[in-house]
């Protein structure tokens, strides 16, 4: 279904056009092209540098030529979630965007509003003849949802201004002042693996029907982690079957998204698969009743299964291990804020696990508004990895962005969003990263905020973009603009 007839046309006609084009995080490029292309048919002057971001100069309207330079600033690649009844392929298939009620979906897909519908608002502040505002910079970053390294690879020449609208926020009458810094952990474990037991069954386990959704924004909502599921249902279930083999085991795909499904083949004494699955289905029944609220359509299936012709399964003894550390492992909340109602301080995202020959590799996501909490959970994670003996492999965490309580920018924003809606917005930190933490610190004096239209369920196949608010939204980037040129 076309969405390019909604209001701001402007706004959904490129959004419409964004959806056409792959863009998961590595796959930018041919995005990037497009954006590039648009600005030559403009006549606009633009650079590229050579991790792909792009950057257009924008002529001020006339009579605002001395006005100062204005970055309205978006992240081009998007998270590519699905549901496992979808057959899309990410790296050649459109988006299919649809209207549903209020809002705007995806067909079994993550959107990618997040933050095409930002860029968008860019794109299309170039074409609005009605539009008044000071010099403008585009930028549009690539790879901010692996860790935000198109920001931090941010050619120092690339920006001129020290004036900057993210518009990456997610939620109506507010705009972020402040995010959480974060950093990633890759643990690799050595496995041993032998031929299947004689006379074991294979017995596929499946966890399914769980929310997902933004390892920053929703890790408050104690949805359920399906890594964490499955290896609990395992080791209560194999207590029934002595010797269980697990040949499969695997589930999430993605850093910054909770697991939504994960999935294990294992081997049990044929005389003791009714007594495994009976036990698996028990826990199974505890663990919803647990997540009644946050998970209603919480599955764990067991059911008769293939094994792989030739293969191997792991050791008992490493079984227990690889459990073992999925046990040990934090997922949720870690800490709440002291000084902010309600605000998550420090967290970590079990993210993705996959059996592979003789490794066993899990990725986890940690966050925190304060850069020592931030290393102690990351230095806990990497202690309980060493125990279990695992490979640690960490990257360079990127910085949060401390809330600037006199900005001036956050003062215009909240008088300019009064004045257009009628609303007095807040003013907010948000426990998740922004590009923002990344080109303040690269870019010292730059005054920003962070804010956009409402997202719902981002990162997970729920992502729903909410219209109205993109028309509020509009009004206010254009209202805030006219007054920052004056």
């Amino acid at each position: 279904m076309a969405i390019s007839h909604l209001e701001p046309k402007l706004v959904f006609k490129h959004f419409e056009s964004m959806c056409g084009i792959p863009h998961t995080s590595g796959d930018e490029k041919a995005l990037g092209d497009f954006i590039v292309a648009f600005a030559k048919s403009k006549g606009l002057d633009y650079k590229r540098d050579e991790t792909g971001n792009i950057v257009i100069r924008v002529p001020a309207t006339a009579g605002h030529e001395n006005a100062p330079c204005v970055i309205l600033q978006g992240h081009i690649d998007m998270v590519g979630e699905k549901n496992s009844s979808s057959s899309h392929d990410f790296l050649k298939d459109p988006i299919k965007p649809r209207v549903e009620g209020e809002f705007i979906k995806a067909d079994g897909t993550t959107l990618g509003a997040d933050n095409a519908v930002g860029v968008a608002a860019g794109m299309a502040i170039i074409e609005d003849e009605t539009a008044v505002h000071g010099p403008l910079e585009i930028l549009c970053t690539v790879d901010e949802e692996q860790g935000l390294t198109g920001a931090m690879k941010l050619e120092g020449s690339m920006i001129k201004g020290r004036i900057m609208l993210n518009l990456d926020g997610e939620e109506s009458n507010a705009a972020y002042i402040g995010c959480a810094g974060g950093g990633d952990t890759v643990l690799e474990l050595g496995v041993d693996t032998e031929a299947p037991p004689p006379g074991f069954t294979p017995v596929l386990v499946n966890v399914t029907g769980l929310k997902g959704g933004h390892s920053g924004c929703d890790i408050h909502l104690q949805r359920g982690n399906a890594l964490r599921i499955l290896a609990r249902c395992l080791s209560e279930a194999g207590k029934k079957a002595a010797g269980m083999r697990i040949q499969r085991l695997g589930g999430g795909n993605k850093r910054n998204a909770i697991p939504r499904e994960s999935e294990a083949l294992v081997l049990v004494g044929e005389g003791e698969k009714d007594a495994f699955c009976a036990a698996l289905k028990r826990e199974a029944e505890v663990i919803r009743d647990e997540l009644s609220k946050p998970e209603p359509d919480l599955d764990v299936s067991a059911a008769s299964g293939r094994a792989d012709d030739g293969g191997t399964v792991l050791t008992e003894e490493s079984g227990r291990v690889v459990l073992d550390l999925l046990h040990a492992l934090p997922h949720g909340v870690e800490r709440m804020s002291d000084d902010i109602e309600g605000l998550v301080e420090t967290s970590c995202n079990m993210a993705s696990m996959v059996l592979e020959g003789n490794t066993f590799k899990m990725e986890l996501s940690t966050r925190s508004s304060i850069e020592d909490s931030l290393r102690t959970l990351r230095d806990r994670i990497a202690g309980v990895g060493r125990l279990a003996g695992t490979k640690v492999v960490e990257n360079e965490p990127y910085p949060g962005w401390k809330p600037n309580l006199d900005s001036k920018l956050a003062k215009v924003f909240v008088e300019v969003h009064k004045e257009t809606l009628g609303i007095e917005p807040s003013l907010e930190a948000i426990h998740a990263g922004l590009e923002t933490g990344v080109i303040g610190e690269k870019f010292p004096g730059m005054d920003m905020i962070s804010f956009g239209p409402q997202i719902e369920y981002p990162h997970s196949p729920d992502e729903q973009l909410h219209i109205k608010s993109v028309q509020e939204f509009w009004k206010v980037l254009k209202a805030l603009l006219k007054r920052l040129a004056g």
